[in-house]
């Protein structure tokens, strides 16, 4: 018998060779190779390739590409390019292409062929084999009902990760590999977390199973295609300290009938000082540059974001995972010269790509046109900013002063009416004129493109940082303020300035 295509249409059947030797081949799987004359394999270091050898199969294996090609990707592009070739070329003949386990199981070369031959006219037929999962179950002893996961060694990511789902990892072809498994691990468990080794399970004479410390990982003697990680289904809650999910959890506990009675009976006004004062701690560790302090307080403010989701979602208006999704569509939306076809050459392109997708997202959603273009910019902003928003929404159109020397002048005449003002006019004048000199200055910091509110802050720090350095100067001299002189005081701001 041979397997000639009497229709003569470009064919390929796939064959699942299982997870060990030949026993583990369907009768129809060992007549297609027995029959095939063009037989490709994924790899040689396979139990089955070795003893269909014996029986005279031989394969072409794909070995070579591993070493010639750069990236996994590029292996697969490469046997699924051959594939299709090597059927064009012989219509006539079927041509046959042997994976470990099962072919919809880990075989990106399958998918790849699945896309690909029917656009180019060849017939795709798959033969199932034994999956590496079934001897996984049964050799690991675990009822994937419970919650299970498959996850490939090449592409693991922290967020993939799931300590409550049973957790099978393969294809840990070698020791980079499996150190890269360890790294991300151990962003969820620690060190000394026992996980389980697998190599050729349900082969006879080949299978290993062990138990060992995640982090003797990337320490084992030997590695390859039939090598699996294992990491069991696990409650402790510690595990999922650092994941949203179970942050959204908490903050749900905190609002239930059982949790905490002050939690409950918050309202959206009655924490929204809160959210306020958190902010301005979080901005405080900015400012102080204490990554400590910025990771606690970041926390805070994620605190109230959740809180106040929560309250909503006990409404079913939202829930804080809506949120999260309006994000992230509103991030990709916007940023079309990274999602999209647009470019950005520099900031201030991408900000105006910005503002221009803000506009157009705007107008999808059906937004009323505003009666000012000053309007959109939060009541409750503090002065220095909103001044700031202010002018730059007013310069966009082109109100605005054609140069710093302008805003100079214009500096020097606001700061000649407060001084008028000091001298002849009541309170009320007074503080007028000293507004309309802060927002002169406002425009200054514009025009040196330095946000102003950060200006003040940074000054606002120095000046802390000198002052302090005169109450030092007290101490150490047992003194007080009532027992020194303003001159005194001057020298030491004047060495506070110096740079030590």
């Amino acid at each position: 018998m041979s397997n000639v295509n009497t229709e003569e249409t470009p064919s390929i059947t796939i064959i699942g060779l299982g997870s060990g030797g030949e026993d583990q081949l369907t009768l129809g799987a060992l007549k297609q190779l027995e029959q095939a004359t063009l037989r490709y394999a994924r790899t040689s270091d396979h139990p089955a390739i070795a003893d269909l050898l014996k029986r005279g199969i031989k394969f072409q294996s794909f070995d070579h590409l591993y070493e010639s090609q750069a990236t996994f990707e590029g292996v697969y592009e490469a046997i699924t390019v051959t594939l299709l070739q090597a059927a064009q070329a012989q219509p006539e003949m079927t041509v046959v292409y042997a994976v470990p386990g099962h072919p919809m199981v880990a075989e990106r070369a399958v998918q790849l062929l699945r896309e690909r031959a029917s656009v180019q006219g060849v017939q795709l037929t798959i033969l199932g084999g034994e999956s590496f999962l079934d001897q996984a179950f049964t050799r690991l002893g675990f009822d994937p009902i419970e919650g299970f996961q498959l996850l490939d060694a090449a592409t693991l990511s922290r967020d993939a990760l799931r300590p409550r789902l049973h957790t099978v990892i393969g294809q840990v072809y070698d020791v980079f590999t499996a150190s890269e498994v360890k790294l991300t691990l151990m962003s969820i468990y620690p060190d000394d977390h026992p996980i389980i080794v697998g190599q050729a399970l349900g082969v006879p004479g080949q299978e290993s199973i062990r138990t060992i410390a995640l982090h003797e990982l990337d320490r084992q003697p030997s590695y390859g295609n039939l090598m699996l990680v294992y990491v069991p289904i696990n409650d402790d809650e510690r595990l999922r300290r650092n994941s949203f999910e179970r942050l959204h959890e908490i903050v749900a506990i905190l609002r239930s009938p059982e949790g905490c009675p002050w939690d409950r009976e918050q309202t959206h006004l009655s924490i929204r000082k809160n959210f306020i004062e958190e902010t301005f701690e979080a901005i405080e560790a900015i400012d102080l540059d204490d990554p400590d302090n910025m990771k606690e307080e970041f926390g805070d403010v994620i605190l109230q974001v959740l809180l106040h989701s929560q309250m909503e979602e006990e409404l079913g208006t939202f829930d804080v995972y809506d949120v999260l999704g309006e994000l992230s569509d509103k991030l990709i939306f916007r940023h079309p010269h990274v999602f999209g076809g647009v470019n950005a050459v520099d900031a201030e392109d991408a900000l105006r790509n910005w503002e221009q997708m803000k506009a157009e997202e705007k107008k999808r959603k059906g937004a009323t046109e505003r009666g000012s273009l000053l309007d959109g910019i939060p009541k409750d902003l503090p002065a220095l900013p909103r001044a700031y928003k202010q002018q730059k929404k007013a310069a966009s159109v082109g109100f605005d002063w054609p140069d710093l020397d302008g805003v100079f002048d214009k500096i020097v005449e606001e700061l000649a009416e407060l001084r008028y003002a000091s001298e002849h006019e009541d309170s009320e004048r007074q503080k007028e004129e000293l507004g309309d000199l802060l927002f002169a200055v406002v425009n200054a910091s514009r025009f040196i493109k330095a946000d102003p509110e950060e200006a003040l802050a940074a000054t606002n720090r120095k000046f802390m940082k000198r002052f302090n350095y005169i109450e030092e100067q007290l101490r150490i001299s047992g003194r007080s303020f009532g027992d020194t002189h303003l001159l005194e005081m001057e020298q030491w701001w004047q060495e506070a300035k110096s740079p030590k």
